[in-house]
């Protein structure tokens, strides 16, 4: 049974009884009392003022039926319980409450703070759109749209957290992704009951197939032409409200080592570059082991003359290579982290001046030698060249391990290291799907989206890795057909 006039605002008010910013505007219209209850450091005032307090005293008909249709407000929705109203007024709604009506009037005046559209701090680009995703979800899906304009394209809606509710939007091509894909993320995030969820960082690790390993599942970006060219491809986005990121699923390994560059630069170049990193990330982490394992086990392999070099560099170092290269490497560490978190002119001038002052002091003081200190900053300079800086922090912890292992056992150790990476990542699946695809299982087809970029006209079916429902994308043949303008 529905409460009386007085109790209904009572209770309400109760439930915001902690909220001193919390009022109620009583006036009496028609011969009816209305309420109008809002948080006042929620909603846009002037709305309130002219959209909703003099709207109300020019009516005739003073009802909860009347005010949805006439109110000059876009969202509009219907209260039927004290908990929905104290719900919406929270979200910075305003709530019309008429006197013997048992149902209440929610409309949206809230006045967000968001930052304004912005270039993109962690991904970078040379060529391509240089705008970014934003905190306000109403935001970041209406750059979506400006980005993909297909009807298919679905947005649902998904509330999560039992205390500090979050929208967050599932989104994606109905007629291209995979309908197993769609409801599996549909039910992992129904089947969360957790207090609050920070930030899309957050849900990505709540919604790993595998919570203990150091590699990341899912993709995060705050690009809309990343997601949207994700998204085209059959896989699926997850945008949570206050983050600027996206979630992408299901992701393979080779997808942290993809940039939208790549689409946008001539596929030789592309190419090329993505060669690059991966010779980057391959060095970044077997550079340092293999200067280990070598000097300690196998000087035999190296060049007369480099051996004399690499000998004379290490006559004043009293420590083995392994204390030699886990304290350069913990140092380079060191100077990324604090260039991280100072100020960005500071951080840039820290990094840059600290490497090359320490750098020198620990040669000159006989803590390290010249030679490994090459090796250390082509590593670092390596780890940095992956896109996805989660997929870059995983490289950088690898080091260690392998490092160790080159320490016991030299090559054999290192080829220890490198068996039981290849196992664990012959193990691990996004969304369920395999995650050294196409590699494992072996998709011929997806190979020119994993390793290389070939002509626009080899690209005309989508990944079988994401198992899209409409795998053709163009006909290359109808595509390259030319005709000159007097044909």
């Amino acid at each position: 049974m529905w409460f009386t006039k007085k109790n209904r605002v009572d209770d309400v008010a109760k439930r915001l009884a902690h909220s001193p910013d919390f009022m109620c505007r009583r006036m009496r219209c028609r011969g009816k009392i209305v309420d109008v209850l809002f948080l006042s450091n929620l909603i846009n005032h002037d709305h309130l003022q002219q959209n909703v307090l003099a709207f109300i005293h020019e009516q005739e008909d003073v009802s909860i039926d009347q005010l949805a249709r006439c109110l000059p407000i876009g969202a509009i929705r219907i209260c039927e319980t004290e908990e929905e109203m104290a719900s919406v007024i929270r979200d910075g709604w305003a709530v019309i409450s008429i006197e013997k009506e048992k149902r209440a009037l929610a409309v949206n005046i809230a006045e967000k703070v968001e930052r304004s559209l912005e270039k993109a701090e962690t991904e970078s680009l040379v060529l391509g759109p240089k705008m970014s995703f934003t905190e306000s979800i109403d935001t970041n899906i209406r750059i979506l749209r400006q980005n993909i304009t297909d009807e298919h394209l679905v947005t649902e809606k998904i509330t999560i957290g039992e205390r500090n509710k979050l929208e967050v939007r599932v989104v994606y091509i109905q007629d291209v992704a995979d309908e197993t894909n769609v409801q599996t993320v549909k039910q992992r995030l129904s089947e969360l009951h957790i207090d609050e969820v920070i930030d899309s960082s957050v849900l990505a690790q709540l919604l790993d197939d595998h919570a203990y390993t150091i590699f990341p599942q899912y993709l995060l970006t705050e690009l809309p032409d990343r997601l949207a060219y994700s998204l085209m491809k059959g896989r699926i986005g997850i945008f949570v409200d206050r983050s600027p990121t996206v979630i992408i699923c299901p992701t393979t390994f080779f997808s942290f080592f993809e940039t939208t560059e790549d689409i946008y630069l001539r596929w030789t170049m592309s190419t090329i570059l993505r060669a690059v990193r991966m010779l980057g990330i391959f060095a970044s982490i077997f550079l340092s082991p293999l200067y280990v394992a070598v000097i300690t086990y196998h000087y035999e392999v190296i060049p007369s003359a480099l051996l004399l070099t690499i000998g004379e560099s290490r006559s004043r170092v009293p420590f083995p290579p392994v204390i030699e290269a886990l304290f350069l490497e913990f140092m380079i560490e060191l100077l990324r982290e604090a260039g991280a978190r100072l100020p960005t002119k500071v951080g840039q001038t820290m990094g840059i001046v600290g490497g090359i002052v320490l750098g020198q002091a620990a040669v000159d003081a006989g803590f390290t030698s010249n030679v490994l200190i090459i090796i250390v900053a082509l590593s670092a300079l390596g780890s940095f060249t992956a896109p996805s800086y989660e997929m870059g922090a995983t490289i950088r912890i690898l080091r260690f391990p392998i490092i160790l292992l080159a320490a016991l056992w030299g090559l054999v150790g290192i080829f220890i290291g490198v068996s039981l990476l290849l196992i664990h990542l012959l193990k691990l699946t996004s969304l369920g799907r395999p995650y050294l695809s196409p590699i494992y299982p072996f998709r011929l087809a997806d190979m020119k989206y994993a390793f290389m970029r070939l002509p626009i006209k080899f690209y005309s079916e989508r990944p079988k890795t994401n198992r899209p429902k409409n795998s053709r994308r163009f006909s290359w043949r109808e595509a390259m057909k030319r005709k000159d303008l007097d044909e």
